[in-house]
């Protein structure tokens, strides 16, 4: 089976930069034929994203911030009243108080808590949500969790939480819209260069850590997360949903590094 996305049409959500996981899966996506919009939030953002959105020959921007209902309203109906149909949508978005990154996990506060379960987990379900009113024949929604997840991450604290919330939900939202055709999904890849990845406290031993110890001896490429995204939202994904796809050079399989590197 040719995989591609020729003919299909699909909003991104959460590119940051030219270095974002969700810039690396657009423009994968792009490559495979897809047409796309973009989601930013706020004018800064605005800045940056469009550039790259033009660059690929997308001049479909919507502003989203996924905390007001009446800006997801908006920029729904925009995707609508534009393509009246969808057949996936990417959401890239996590976001935790930096200064909560550090430190112990008990010290979590109520507020960052509840803002970081609200923006990094409760957003996807409200997109799927919305994504699926406007996939009447079947589609995909895809997600980017981290094996901090699973497992104690230095400095990973409540996005940790947040993470396993958010798989819990891709499982639950496959559930839901499976009857509807729709398949739902987790891309896990290991640590990533990006600006995310850098407000985490000790990304460089991490990223470190992780390409000695990974069975391929490398961290994930933002072409390899792409291909993967790509897969699972074309026809060769079409049996894939409530999935955590795992693009991370096999390191979640390790339970303890090399001799070599203690």
């Amino acid at each position: 089976m040719t995989i591609t996305l020729e003919g299909k049409r699909g909003l991104i959500m959460g590119v940051a930069n030219d270095r974002s996981i969700a810039w690396g899966i657009a423009s994968a996506m792009h490559a495979a034929g897809a047409e796309l919009a973009f989601s930013y939030q706020g004018e800064q953002l605005e800045r940056r994203v469009r550039p790259l959105a033009e660059g690929i020959g997308s001049d479909f921007l919507v502003e989203a911030d996924v905390t007001n209902d009446e800006m997801m309203d908006a920029c729904f109906a925009q995707v609508k009243e534009r393509w009246g149909t969808m057949d996936f949508v990417v959401h890239a978005i996590a976001f935790s108080d930096k200064t909560e990154l550090t430190g112990r996990f008990t010290n979590t506060s109520r507020a960052n808590f509840t803002n970081s379960l609200n923006i990094s987990c409760y957003s996807f379900i409200d997109v799927a949500r919305r994504a699926a009113e406007l996939m009447p024949d079947g589609g995909c929604a895809l997600t980017l969790t981290y094996q901090g997840s699973q497992r104690v991450i230095p400095y990973y604290n409540v996005m940790g939480v947040a993470k396993a919330a958010l798989e819990a939900s891709t499982r639950y939202l496959a559930n839901d819209l499976g009857p509807q055709g729709i398949r739902v999904n987790a891309i896990s890849p290991g640590p990533m260069k990006t600006l995310a990845g850098a407000a985490i406290g000790g990304a460089r031993k991490t990223f470190k850590h992780t390409a000695e110890n990974a069975p391929l001896r490398s961290n994930a490429t933002l072409e390899a997360v792409g291909g993967t995204a790509v897969w699972l939202a074309s026809d060769a994904g079409a049996y894939t949903s409530g999935e955590v796809v795992h693009v991370d050079g096999g390191y979640h399989i390790i339970g303890m590094p090399k001799p070599e590197t203690l």
